[in-house]
Order: C-alpha cells, then sequence, then structure tokens
C-alpha cells in the first residue's frame, strides 16, 4: 500500500485544494477506512467560507461517510470487523470516561472530538476512527445512504426532543437534508401534520413531496403550531419560530448558521414557550438511523442526491453555497 493518499485540504477561507498527504497510521484501538462516499454537511458549509470557529486550516473535512474496513489497530477486540466490512461511524470521538459518556450522552462529553473539524475527516481516499465507533452496514443499505446515517441520527434525536403527539401540527424551518429528515421522523413518531418553511422553491417542494405542507412564517402567524424545528439557525428563522409556535408549544433548535440572535424572552415566559437546543446525537440515536434508513423510513429520493469526484469537492461547496437543488453531495475518491 502507498503511504500516501489524495484528500481534499481546505486550506484558507473559500480555498480547498486536492493534496497528497500521509494516509494515517492508526492507533492500537483504531481502524483505518477506505472511503466509499463521503457526504457534504451545511455546517461544513460555513467552516468553508471560514465562519466556523471548529474548522481551522489546514484541514481534511468530512464525517458523514461510508466505506470498508482497510486494517485494524492490534488492540481492536471485534471480530465481526473483519477487513472489507461495509461500515459507517460515529464520528463523534467523546472520551468514555465522564459522567456524560457513562451515562449514554457521549454527544455532550467535555473532551469530545469531531472527525473532520478536531480531527482528519472523510474527504480523502482513508480516515482513521476509533473501532468501537464503527457500525456494520446492513446488505440491503446501499453505501451511498449509509453516508447518511449521521445526518439522520441528528434529525432523530431532533424529533425525540420534540416529543410529538399524534394530534399536533409541526413546523420544520429549512429543507435541507436535516430538515427533510427532520419531517419524516416527526411523521414516522405520529404526527398529524407538518408545515414546511424554506426560501429555495425546489427544496421546498421536495418537503411537500415527504408530506409536508409549504408555508411561511406569515401565513402560519395566524394559525400557530405545537412544535417548530429550526434546521437553519440564521437569526430571521429563529425570531421566525417565536412568532409562529403557540402559547405551551416547543421550539427545537438544531440549525447553527449564526451563533447569536436576539430572542423575545419575555413573550416566551409569558406564553410558557419551552425551547430545546439539539445537538448532534447519542449512540442509541445513530443505531436507530442506521435501521431508519435500511426500513426506508428516512431516505432522500435518487432525484435529490449527487454523486461526484473527490476533486470536484470545492465546486460542489460553491453549490451548495449559491443554492444548489441538490439536496446532498456525497464525494467520492477514485479507485
Amino acid at each position: 500500500m502507498n503511504s500516501t493518499m489524495s484528500a481534499l485540504v481546505y486550506e484558507a477561507p473559500l480555498q480547498m485544494n486536492m493534496r497528497q498527504v500521509p494516509i494515517p497510521v492508526i492507533q492500537p484501538d483504531e481502524a483505518l477506512i477506505r472511503v466509499a462516499y463521503s457526504g457534504i454537511c451545511g455546517s461544513e458549509l460555513s467552516g468553508y467560507e471560514g465562519k466556523n470557529s471548529l474548522r481551522q486550516p489546514p484541514l481534511i473535512m468530512g464525517h458523514e461517510f461510508s466505506g470498508h474496513i482497510e486494517a485494524t489497530g492490534s488492540a481492536v477486540d471485534r471480530p465481526e470487523l473483519k477487513v472489507g466490512a461495509a461500515v459507517t461511524a460515529n464520528p463523534l470521538v467523546s472520551c468514555r470516561q465522564c459522567r456524560y459518556c457513562l451515562s449514554g450522552k457521549q454527544h455532550l462529553c467535555p473532551k469530545r472530538k469531531l472527525l473532520g473539524a478536531h480531527l482528519p475527516g472523510s474527504n480523502a481516499e482513508f480516515v482513521a476512527i476509533r473501532a468501537d465507533a464503527l457500525f456494520l452496514i446492513p446488505p440491503e443499505l446501499p453505501l451511498t445512504m449509509a453516508a447518511l446515517v449521521e445526518p439522520a441520527a441528528c434529525a432523530l434525536h431532533a424529533a425525540a426532543i420534540a416529543t410529538p403527539a399524534p394530534d399536533e401540527q409541526g413546523l420544520v424551518v429549512g429543507a435541507g437534508p436535516i430538515g427533510l429528515m427532520v419531517i419524516q421522523a416527526l411523521a414516522d413518531r405520529g404526527i398529524s401534520q407538518v408545515f414546511c418553511i424554506d426560501l429555495n422553491a425546489e427544496r421546498l417542494a421536495m418537503a411537500e413531496k415527504l408530506g409536508a405542507i409549504p408555508g411561511t412564517f406569515e401565513s402560519l402567524a395566524s394559525q400557530p403550531v405545537d412544535i417548530v424545528v429550526d434546521a437553519v439557525g440564521a437569526s430571521a428563522t429563529r425570531q421566525g419560530c417565536g412568532h409562529v409556535v403557540r402559547a405551551g408549544g416547543r421550539i427545537v433548535w438544531i440549525g447553527l448558521h449564526e451563533s447569536d440572535t436576539a430572542l423575545p424572552v419575555n413573550d416566551f415566559i409569558r406564553r410558557e414557550i419551552t425551547t430545546y437546543g439539539s445537538f448532534a446525537y447519542t449512540p442509541i440515536d445513530f443505531e436507530n438511523a442506521l435501521q431508519a434508513l435500511a426500513q426506508r423510513r428516512i431516505t432522500l429520493e435518487d432525484a435529490w442526491t449527487q454523486i461526484e469526484p473527490l476533486e470536484n469537492g470545492t465546486a460542489c461547496y460553491e453549490k451548495l453555497l449559491h443554492g444548489a437543488p441538490i439536496s446532498k453531495y456525497w464525494l467520492t475518491p477514485k479507485e
């Protein structure tokens, strides 16, 4: 095996270049994965623009991926992790020792590290990950769709926090990949009616195809909903959520587009609005997302996705920044 690999390296705001870099040397508890598909996440777009403090150049981004085991470390004691096995991985690496890790909330570990942010990610031919983070991909799940487990887990986590009841109405703000999967996750929990708001007509049409009802903040202000999930995270969307949630309702913040937003807290108090932050997912959410995708309870239609060579990654980032009507780009290294 060669000692170097091709990788798409973020080197400065709005600058990514293909480089030859060393193949990761795995630790005894890690596995080396030959990447099949690496998805582009919305949080990586802000990183590419230089607006995300977690992502500092030089960096190989990418944390939504699928691939095959190339090698395992000497301390890996999972017989099912054979060379060649198809896998995906939970990219949040926690300490495994703190109160959060020991109570099943590894995503809140204060020492957590994210692949593609704190650690080299999957926009490359190979990626190293701790072996206990790996999940075998069921044979009925295509490798492309298996690269959606991570964002699907985010959607399931948000839906669980919202605790929807069958007789309630919901609103999802943003019809990007997370928003589209939140719509499906809410429906999977039996909610009766879900609205969706998005400025991109093509993406709003995707949400409508999933059963969501297109709307606007203005149209919904006169018919408030029980649950609002903001999958954008801009000041305008966060403030809009407060206008369309009913008294006694819940808002779930999942979008991270902007770090600070002024909100009418006194109004929230007087109307007893409950707000939740929804960050990432638990290991159980990740396992449930894998099963939901395999059973097609959550999916993205083929027409909404596109596979591109890794070397076209920069162009894909640019297209997404400028409103491309594609829900998910998957980057694939050359064979």
